[in-house]
Parts: structure tokens; sequence; C-alpha cells
């Protein structure tokens, strides 16, 4: 794909990452009920691969957010377009993020969580790219620690394009420029 500088994390890296991450989850809520909050779209497809990895009773809702629109930054105005359909009181909930960047998504969200009841909230992210983060924020469970460049793949887009990618890649700035 011309498109793809480079490729970051290969399809490999990223199910090895997912196992263990699962891994640790699973032990983490051992005789827990688990509320899995994969935010949609960008961490659908993460999402889904690490739930099918979990051995914990658990339950998957979704949430969906707004705060990038088309552009390639976060416009730091967080927009919950699809929210959680079950009652949260006493739930132990992970949400699940593409990507932890500015922090604005995940500090909002958690916050909103926490204050509906929840009985604890963490974070589950597939990357992060500290140079960026904006929030005091950290993600408890974490796969990827990338540099400030544009990827997609394995979730991720641009404009909503690359997301069927297996691997995460590096966008040319031509694209975007």
């Amino acid at each position: 794909m011309s498109t793809i500088k480079k490729v970051l994390i290969t399809e490999e890296e990223i199910q090895a990452k997912v196992k263990e991450i699962a891994a640790q989850i699973n032990r983490d809520y051992e005789g827990k009920e688990l509320l899995f909050v994969p935010v949609l779209k960008g961490a659908a497809v993460f999402g889904c691969d690490l739930f099918r990895e979990l051995t914990i009773p658990a339950k998957i809702d979704f949430l969906a957010t707004s705060s990038y629109g088309n552009g390639t930054s976060s416009s730091g105005v967080v927009t919950v377009t699809k929210d959680i359909d079950l009652k949260l009181n006493g739930k132990h909930i992970l949400i699940v993020e593409d990507i932890l960047d500015s922090g604005n998504t995940l500090f909002y969200l958690k916050n909103m969580l926490e204050s509906r009841g929840a009985e604890s909230v963490r974070l589950c992210t597939f990357m992060q790219k500290p140079a960026r983060l904006q929030k005091p924020i950290t993600s408890d469970y974490n796969g990827f620690v990338i540099p400030d460049e544009y990827v997609v793949g394995y979730g991720l887009d641009y404009d909503q394009l690359y997301r069927n990618l297996k691997f995460v890649g590096v966008l040319d700035e031509s694209v975007y420029a």
C-alpha cells in the first residue's frame, strides 16, 4: 500500500500483545463480573479480539464518542454519540480504547462512568502516544507505546479508511497534508 510509509506494529505482534493483556485482565478480575466497554469505532477491532480471549464472566456494551471530526487531531471537545445501555451501579467497568493520544476522551469517559456509580473503572488502550498527552490520565492496560506519528490500521482510521488493515502503519503525510 503506497500510502503507508512503514509498518509500525505487525499482525503477529498485535496478536501476541492481545493475549498478554487478556491474561492480565483475567487475573485481575478473577471472581468478578466485568463490563467490557469498547469505544466505537476505533477500538472495535482490538476490543473484539481482546474480548474473545477473556475467560472471566464478562458482559459487553459499547460507547461511541466524537472528538476528531474528519481532522487528524482532537478538537478537545468530547461528545458521546452512543451511550452504554446497561445499568452501571456496582459494576466493574473496563473502557477499551484504540489510542491514548490527548487523553481528552478517556479522561471524560472515566469521570462520567465513575459518577454513575460504577464500582470501578479501569482503562485499556491498544496504544499510547505520550508526547501528545494533555490530561492527567494513565492506562491500566496498554499494548504499545508509539511515537507521535499518524497511524492507521487495526481499527484506526483516516477519514474512515484503513481500519481493516491487520497491522498498524504510519500514514504518509501526503494523504492528509
